[in-house]
């Protein structure tokens, strides 16, 4: 089996290499320990988002369905043919991450298969399923299943989570509404975004930032550069948004350039080893 395991890791590898540079990036900073663990969740999580997001005319309800049961067999089973699954079951087990997190995600999946538009609760409902249980169970992982450690870092990583998804969602504004039809933040009409609601917006990431910050100082040496250096990568994310306009927000997609990523990382680097994060 462990030729097969190795096989699988190297998909979960592949795969978020080619979907995001800037994660990928992140998590080979991390112990290389743990490393492989955290490419099996992003594998998963990739995946699934990719089923609801790119599958059109594939009959994506019935692919994701087949999925999510395919996932919880192999949690069952400890195995799978589905490289993918494979790779994260073997993570789940390993560090004993919580079925409970697995089925919020895939609920908040589905949503996005048959949701166009949320008010707060069903808003703070989605952001549990899409973005904080993933970053629980990447702490699970960074913590090497310690429960202690689990239980003081658990509110931080939350947060963080949902800073990371608040700002895809202001990133992909355009997007969503225009290609997929979907609105997140909640009450919000896209036609009538504005100056106002975009501050609003940034104030609600800003403060979800400050919280993740003093959860980030806390982690393991060995984890805290990745996340750090993630963390500062979304960070310049929201601060070129809020250099923008309400209007230029729907009309362009903000980048962080490949200079302004080396720059960060250099950063990162250098506070880490000062112990300045």
């Amino acid at each position: 089996m462990s030729l097969y395991d190795r096989v699988t890791v190297a998909c979960s590898r592949a795969t978020a290499r080619t979907y995001s540079t800037s994660f990928s990036l992140s998590i080979r900073t991390l112990a290389p320990s743990i490393r492989d663990d955290i490419y099996a969740i992003y594998g998963l999580v990739r995946l699934a988002d990719e089923v609801v997001d790119s599958f059109h005319g594939h009959g994506r309800t019935a692919l994701l369905d087949d999925l999510k049961q395919d996932t919880f067999q192999a949690l069952e089973d400890q195995i799978s043919t589905n490289p993918i699954l494979h790779a994260f079951q073997n993570t789940f087990h390993r560090y004993g991450l919580e079925l409970l997190h697995v089925e919020q995600f895939f609920r908040s999946m589905e949503w996005d298969l048959e949701r166009t538009a949320y008010d707060r609760k069903s808003f703070e409902t989605y952001i549990v399923g899409s973005a904080e249980v993933v970053s629980l169970m990447c702490l699970k992982v960074f913590v090497r299943g310690d429960a202690e450690q689990y239980q003081a870092l658990e509110k931080a990583a939350v947060r963080l989570g949902a800073a990371f998804q608040k700002v895809n969602f202001l990133r992909d504004l355009r997007e969503d509404y225009q290609e997929l039809g979907r609105s997140y933040f909640p009450g919000l009409d896209v036609a009538l975004f504005d100056d106002n609601t975009k501050r609003e917006i940034e104030a609600e990431i800003d403060e979800d930032f400050c919280v993740a910050l003093e959860g980030i100082r806390r982690l393991p040496r060995d984890v805290r550069l990745g996340v750090f250096l993630a963390y500062l990568y979304y960070r310049r994310l929201l601060r070129q948004i809020l250099e923008l306009s309400s209007q230029t927000i729907l009309e362009s997609r903000v980048r962080v350039s490949a200079p302004r990523k080396a720059l960060l990382m250099v950063s990162a680097f250098a506070r880490h080893r000062l112990d300045l994060v």
